[in-house]
């Protein structure tokens, strides 16, 4: 008999299999560092997949969520509250934005993007601009219109009939994106770093031309910045390194902090089209989580904290490479910020999961992008001897699995 009341087992009996989880539970953590049922220590490189950008248990975050649980969690959206104007306000103040819609997921805030494209086309050019660019490998969220538009067929092939409308083209080629656009394309969809299709950032010039080419068929740019928004990439959001003003950016992930909270970004253009009652959402905006998203963002947005996230990146890079010098598991290390993605040499393709699985039985949590894509999205205020502990242990990982 176990000493705990839950163990893992109770997920596959109780809990819809959706996913596949560890076979250890975490229980605390503090920082980058987690604890487990029994007590084992993990360095923390995932992120919760770049969730937790200040990490477990950030003394700001509990004091922020503290106080707003005391005087107002949810009330609606027939009202208004405090924290969800004063982080909407820090939002337009830092970006490109005139008006926020917000929500409680990257997916939901992809959605609302897309609903956003084909009714502004709808309102302004008529019912057949409805046509949706979006690019494969890519990931937008798991609704059915936001798998569609991801280019990975293997999480949306089994939930036909899909939505109609949307083509996929190579990603980072401008030609296939301007021998598909048209007149009545009313969006494209991109990340500027793709995540979860291998840590792939977009060429400057790619996006630069994607600006061009939808401003030309008066199509909207949306920027899918749900992974790298909020200082992952060093800056406050990718499109600054870029250069480049999408219409509309999706945001989640990061801006909670670990508290469930997403949304979109966009200018007056465009956000008239939304009025009351043609979109919506129960639980968004919601004081609690806006409350904690408006302190998260005030610690990222700093200067100095975002100029420490791209001397961390370059420190995880110096070591990477060198692991790499030694073992040659790595055929490229691709990186912006602190989302990294070390896609493993042709003769160790499909080892991913082998190897983050072994990392952890060393004591640290990483993910992958893919079967052949090692990534890490560890928090961006992660320390020095997390960082060097982590790095330990994926050393140990890999001479384990090159070993075995």
């Amino acid at each position: 008999m176990s000493e705990f009341s839950e163990v893992r087992s109770d997920f596959d009996e109780y809990i819809i299999p959706t996913y596949s989880p560890a076979p250890f539970i975490p229980v605390r953590g503090v920082g980058s560092t987690i604890f487990d049922q029994q007590g084992k220590e993990y360095i923390d490189f995932a992120g919760g997949i770049a969730v937790n950008a200040l990490g477990h248990g950030h003394p700001a975050i509990k004091e922020t969520l503290i106080a707003q649980s005391d005087k107002l969690c949810h009330m609606g959206n027939g009202y208004t509250n405090e924290p969800v104007l004063a982080l909407a306000k820090k939002l337009v103040k830092h970006t490109f934005a005139d008006k926020v819609f917000f929500c409680n997921s990257g997916a939901e805030a992809n959605e609302a993007a897309l609903k956003l494209a084909r009714k502004y086309a709808l309102d302004n050019y008529g019912s057949q601009k409805n046509e949706v660019i979006a690019f494969k490998s890519a990931f937008h969220g798991r609704t059915l219109f936001t798998v569609t538009a991801g280019g990975q067929p293997k999480y949306s092939q089994d939930f036909a009939p899909l939505p109609s409308g949307i083509s996929h083209v190579e990603f980072n080629d401008l030609t296939a994106v301007a021998n598909v656009i048209n007149d009545n394309t009313c969006a494209v969809i991109v990340e500027p770093i793709q995540g979860e299709g291998g840590v792939i950032p977009a060429s400057v010039a790619f996006l630069t031309g994607l600006r061009a080419l939808c401003d030309k068929h008066n199509a909207m740019l949306i920027f899918d910045e749900v992974q790298t928004g909020v200082g992952r990439t060093g800056f406050l959001y990718a499109y600054m390194q870029y250069g480049v003003v999408p219409d509309v950016l999706s945001t989640a992930k990061a801006l909670g902090g670990g508290f469930p909270i997403g949304g979109i970004l966009t200018t007056d253009k465009f956000a008239g089209t939304f009025s009351p009652g043609t979109h919506g959402t129960t639980y968004g905006g919601n004081p609690l989580a806006t409350a904690v998203a408006g302190t998260v963002f005030s610690i990222i947005a700093d200067p100095l904290f975002l100029a420490e996230v791209t001397k961390k990146h370059d420190y995880y890079i110096q070591a990477l490479n060198r692991l790499n010098t030694d073992y040659g598991l790595f055929k490229v290390i691709r990186s912006a910020g602190l989302l990294i993605g070390c896609e493993l040499a042709d003769e160790h393709q499909g080892n991913a999961k082998t190897i983050t699985n072994l990392a952890a039985e060393e004591g640290l949590i990483a993910l992958i992008a893919g079967p052949n894509v090692i990534r890490f999205a560890p928090a961006l205020n992660i320390s020095q001897a997390e960082m060097d502990l982590g790095l330990h242990r994926f050393e140990a990982a890999i001479k384990r699995y090159l070993e075995a």
